[in-house]
């Protein structure tokens, strides 16, 4: 296929999956819950940081987080004391249980209280063509309390050669603008053109049978091919064909 034809064959395929109808399927549903800019950003972060495994039990430990919360995720982290402990105790998402959750509460109330909240975080460490060393450095600050080491497994490192696949998901979320009413773009200070495409199983396998990557890992090295090749199809918005090789894998089986 002509990248020519590639180009035409993804923007179609983006525009069939880039939709409305996309959101009922998708864990993005769950910050779609709210309006505030602060409640939609917590929610998503913490819905894309249990965003493995089954969809229906992702969907459904995520609205039972929000309940803990009493749907009120930004009012929840400001507020959260040793009081609330005993109101997020047997939450568990596989290996996400009630000791992580905890210690990703008081992480975000120091980030909100101390730090000017997420946004500010991520662009205060965002190279001007990718947003992994922000991811790295956000690591670094969200880990800065006291905490248990097995918690750190629950954020990926691009700069220990993870593709940081929720992460990026995240991001993606929050950063890019969205004319069709799934991603956010509530992240001004942040381009769609810094974002890196979420790499799972199904974009990457459809992505080596494109010829868009080469890499046979799912690492940082294949994060990063992916993207050089995405952003020579549109180095503005390269990450809105996250929907094509994502909707050509996991619902077409292509």
């Amino acid at each position: 296929m002509k990248k020519s034809e590639l180009k035409e064959f993804l923007d179609f395929k983006v525009n069939q999956y880039n939709t409305t109808q996309f959101i009922g399927t998708d864990p993005i549903q769950i910050p779609h819950q709210f309006s505030k800019k602060e409640d939609i950003e917590i929610a998503g972060f913490l819905t894309a940081t249990i965003a493995w495994g089954n969809r229906k039990s992702i969907l459904k430990n995520a609205n039972n987080l929000l309940e803990r919360m009493e749907h009120a995720p930004h009012d929840f982290i400001l507020n959260f004391s040793k009081n609330d402990l005993e109101g997020l105790e047997g939450f568990v998402h596989r290996t996400f249980n009630s000791i992580d959750l905890c210690y990703f509460m008081l992480a975000l109330q120091h980030i909100y209280k101390n730090h000017n909240g997420l946004e500010a975080v991520f662009s205060k460490h965002a190279s001007e063509s990718s947003l992994q060393p922000a991811i790295h450095e956000f690591k670094k600050l969200f880990f800065e309390l006291s905490h248990e080491k097995r918690t750190q497994k629950h954020i990926s490192d691009p700069l220990k050669n993870s593709a940081a696949k929720r992460i990026n998901m995240y991001l993606r979320w929050m950063v890019r603008k969205d004319n069709c009413g799934v991603d956010f773009g509530i992240w001004e200070s942040l381009s769609p053109s810094q974002l890196s495409c979420p790499l799972d199983v199904h974009s990457g396998n459809i992505a080596r049978k494109l010829k868009l990557l080469k890499r046979k890992q799912n690492d940082a090295k294949a994060l990063a091919e992916l993207d050089r090749s995405l952003r020579k199809l549109d180095h503005q918005d390269p990450v809105k064909y996250d929907f094509a090789l994502f909707g050509l894998g996991a619902f077409e089986k292509y």
